[in-house]
């Protein structure tokens, strides 16, 4: 007989073998709105991987058990090995299996093809993100290199390949690779142009590479993207593919000095590195390697705010799922005003991040033309700004509405609560990308063009709406007559909810489009769940049922 004591009562079960494509409604539609519908079977296929109980044993397991340097081996030989729990290698398997690494590049990629990629991006970032890194990189990898087409015809296919191999070999030997980048160095950070890494030329465009990288993201990698110094006249910062292992079979001068011990992210190994001659190939031109760097940074701010996104989506399907099962005070706590509340207006932050992640995926696309390539070179800051800053604030709230519960390393919260800022202060942290956006604002006025007249779509849907965005094009007027650096923070959240209010409204129904308009764009309440009154809650809440 079972202790009495021991019945569980008002607990909801557990969240798995769900297919997670088909319960995110705003990302279905938004992969059919813009443009990537065919690829809804294979979708579905990552939904229902990722949502799997496999699948999400693998994520804790790959959280629970770090990465492990090893420098030596056993009799003394540098080996600077990385060493990950098996279900690490699943994780990355599976993304890899799905082209998640590459798929935009191959010569045969469908017009939808990084809109595709993006949805499948998200959906693997909401359970298990430490592995996106490696996943956006080699992604992001591929438009620098094709600045060297000599390298980028050696190394694109097995970048396009789909068979994962972690183990350390001769890139020629492998049917797939992956990508890191060594930018950041302790006196420079994200002002990339104070890298003391020194670059001494060998003949036919190879380098020996001597230098100390801060952070070196995913040291495992098969080859790398650095910048280093080239000395002479046409010196200055340049970029380098870097392999780990020569076309010899030995390694190359990569020191794994050790593992960043980090708040969040624990599935990836970040690094610091000593580069002791490190044999590293030109990409672009000498003395060009910001704007070679700067293709793949383009990419990788893209993932940021596609990551964030599936971190969004994590935590208000976890607590919809938690408010829809348990019971507080005789009724469903799903159906306390106050919890709906909170619940809709976390859906409403997820459904903006999923739009614009989306829409911006589709401004990527190749052959997008001139108007989308102004409108990506705002619309990408901007977003990376505002999506990746909700990130850390929508898991706290999500984490409180599972209580108790929410706080334990069991359930997935605590662990998304760490993992959120990661994605704001990488690649730019908040002033950077704010300058940033002010930077373009000044220098391509055809880029704050095509922005509003994408905001501009949706002009006529709400009198709020169109009075937000006419206060907005006078202020940006303003500020090109009297730049402001410190009003660079406002202007760049006010353009991010010009954009998201916009994609709502030309999207999805009144009940969400309306309530965001007047939570975000006409109320000073500053928490969520606190400026719903008069939206149709139960509206909001009726699309987080899924199909």
């Amino acid at each position: 007989m079972i202790d009495a004591t021991h019945e569980v009562l008002n607990q909801a079960p557990p969240r798995v073998d769900l297919n997670e494509l088909l319960l995110h409604r705003a990302l279905r539609e938004a992969v059919e709105v813009f443009g990537a519908g065919e690829a809804h079977d294979e979708l579905v296929r990552v939904g229902e991987l990722v949502g799997s109980a496999t699948y999400q044993e693998w994520s804790e397991q790959a959280n629970t058990h770090k990465p492990v340097l090893e420098s030596h081996d056993r009799w003394g030989h540098r080996i600077d090995e990385v060493r990950f729990h098996p279900a690490y290698h699943e994780v990355m398997r599976a993304s890899m299996a799905h082209g998640v690494h590459s798929s935009p590049w191959a010569p045969d990629a469908p017009a939808y093809a990084h809109t595709a990629r993006a949805a499948a991006f998200l959906l693997v970032n909401q359970v298990e993100p430490g592995h996106c890194c490696p996943m956006s990189m080699t992604y992001a990898a591929v438009p620098s290199l094709r600045l060297q087409p000599e390298l980028a015809k050696e190394w694109e296919p097995r970048i396009l390949g789909r068979a994962y191999q972690p183990e350390l070999s001769d890139p020629a030997t492998k049917s797939a690779v992956t990508f890191g980048m060594a930018m950041t160095e302790k006196q420079g950070g994200s002002d990339v142009r104070a890298n003391t890494t020194s670059a001494e030329p060998l003949g036919g465009g190879e380098y020996a590479l001597t230098g100390h990288k801060w952070f070196c993201s995913a040291p495992m990698s098969d080859a790398f993207l650095v910048l280093a110094q080239v000395p002479g006249e046409r010196g200055g910062p340049t970029c380098f593919l870097v392999p780990r292992v020569l076309p010899d079979g030995s390694r190359n001068g990569i020191r794994i000095q050790r593992l960043k011990d980090k708040l969040g992210n624990a599935s990836n190994a970040s690094s610091e590195i000593e580069l002791v001659r490190a044999h590293g190939w030109l990409v672009g031109e000498p003395g060009r390697g910001v704007r070679a760097i700067i293709e793949m940074v383009s990419h990788t701010r893209l993932d940021c705010v596609i990551g964030a996104a599936g971190g969004i989506r994590q935590g208000v399907a976890e607590a919809f799922w938690h408010a829809s099962h348990r019971e507080a005070f005789g009724a469903r706590l799903v159906d306390q005003p106050v919890m709906a509340a909170v619940l809709a207006d976390l859906a409403l932050e997820s459904e903006a991040a999923t739009y614009t992640a989306l829409r911006l995926a589709r401004a990527h696309e190749a052959g997008a033309g001139e108007q989308e390539s102004a409108f990506r070179r705002l619309a990408t800051p901007v977003s990376k700004y505002w999506v990746c800053k909700r990130g850390p604030q929508h898991a706290y709230e999500s984490m409180e509405c599972l209580g108790g519960n929410g706080y334990t390393e069991t359930f997935p919260l605590a662990r998304r609560y760490r993992e959120a800022p990661v994605l704001a202060i990488w690649e730019g942290s908040g002033n950077v990308i704010a300058l940033d956006v002010l930077r373009v604002l000044a220098r391509e006025p055809e880029a704050f063009d095509a922005f509003l007249a994408e905001v501009r779509l949706a002009a006529g849907s709400s009198p709020t709406f169109d009075a937000y965005v006419d206060r907005l094009a006078d202020d940006v007027a303003h500020l090109r007559e009297q730049p402001d650096p410190a009003a660079a923070r406002r202007l760049t959240e006010r353009l991010a909810l010009s954009l998201q209010a916009s994609l709502l409204l030309q999207h999805t129904p009144a009940a969400v489009a309306d309530a965001f308009v007047a939570a975000r764009l006409a109320s000073p309440a500053h928490q969520y769940g606190a400026a719903l009154g008069g939206a149709d809650v139960a509206g909001i809440l009726a699309r987080q049922a899924g199909a």
